[in-house]
């Protein structure tokens, strides 16, 4: 794939993700409760994003096209968007600015407080995102980058614990993060093993 094809690629892409916000948008005007209504919709989107990061690799593991780790960071970049307008839709929407309830709901409420945790820890994540930051960082990007599995399962447990009655949905996303996180624990175990055997020979 030539450097001008992933050019176009993510250019279309860039526009492609913004597609959720706009049909939220548009849809919040009729919707029962609005506020609700976003605040579901870009949690939701901020989950997808997650896992859509996370498939990147074992997609690109199982396809051998290694130009698919090209799109990868716009996408973890729009899961933080994502996660900013959930977070901006609680704190002015949903509350006000009124910060002693929030830090109330924080504290004594634990769906909030995990989810609240995983927004704090993708900052450092969108902030290291940079060309400039991964040649600084160097081998502590790669461990600082590792919180996405951290941050993605706080974000399930979030949503998890939101929903009372039918946990269908945040079932799906336990699965798929599950299946996920499986993927490269095994290849990491087949890996340390060949590692070894070839040692060992």
């Amino acid at each position: 794939m030539s450097a001008l094809t992933i050019k176009r690629l993510k250019i279309a892409l860039f526009f492609i993700c913004l597609i959720p916000l706009a049909r939220t948008a548009w849809l919040a005007q009729t919707a029962i409760n609005p506020i609700e209504f976003i605040t579901h919709q870009t949690g939701t989107w901020t989950l997808n994003f997650l896992l859509i990061t996370l498939t990147i690799t074992p997609l690109r593991q199982i396809t051998g096209r290694n130009e698919l780790i090209r799109f990868r960071r716009m996408l973890g970049l729009y899961a933080f968007f994502y996660v900013c307008m959930h977070f901006l839709t609680w704190l002015v929407l949903d509350h006000f600015f009124d910060f002693h309830q929030i830090l109330r709901d924080i504290v004594k409420r634990p769906f909030i407080t995990v989810g609240f945790l995983a927004f704090v820890l993708l900052i450092p994540l969108a902030v290291t995102s940079t060309d400039k930051m991964v040649r600084r960082l160097k081998r502590n990007w790669a461990r600082l980058h590792k919180l996405i599995y951290v941050i993605a399962t706080l974000g399930v447990l979030h949503y998890w614990w939101l929903v009372k009655r039918d946990i269908t949905q945040p079932l799906i996303y336990a699965i798929l993060l599950g299946l996920l996180l499986a993927w490269r624990f095994v290849r990491r175990q087949r890996q340390t093993a060949l590692a070894t055997s070839k040692m060992g020979a």
